[in-house]
């Protein structure tokens, strides 16, 4: 993982990169907002997914045990079963659907969420040019 600036909040954003290292994003806590978002600035494209994505995500981690690929698709496709981004639009899930909270604009959930757990230190991420996965860390 390359060093990381910022803390998560408004004012000093992480300066975060995807998992294949080939695009830069912002990302930051809004713990206020309603609902709490974990926001995403993609050039000029904003992303919201549920804070909460973070903690649930780490605990399916931890509960699954080992590595799970990260998939990364629109909302307009479909996501691969068995992934971090079929999980995170899953009815299954702890918010029974989407994290992501604006339409049009609720996937890729498998590209972003994964960098901010591992800055948390709450996850390892491989960083390949494809087919990444992701497991809880410990």
């Amino acid at each position: 993982m390359s060093p990381v600036t910022g803390d998560g909040t408004p004012g000093s954003p992480w300066v975060l990169t995807t998992p294949p290292g080939n695009s830069e994003f912002m990302a930051h806590r809004e713990p206020e907002a309603d609902p709490p978002a974990l926001v995403v600035q993609v050039g000029k494209t904003q992303l919201r997914y549920h804070l909460r994505c973070i903690e649930d995500l780490h605990a399916m981690l931890v509960a699954h045990g080992d590595w799970m690929p990260l998939g990364n698709a629109d909302e307009q496709k479909p996501a691969a079963d068995g992934t971090v981004e079929a999980w995170g639009r899953s009815s299954g899930n702890p918010v029974g659907g989407w994290y992501g909270l604006k339409k049009g604009l609720r996937g890729r959930f498998g590209n972003y969420v994964p960098p901010v757990l591992e800055v948390l230190g709450l996850a390892e991420v491989e960083h390949n040019p494809r087919n990444n996965r992701m497991r809880a860390a410990g």
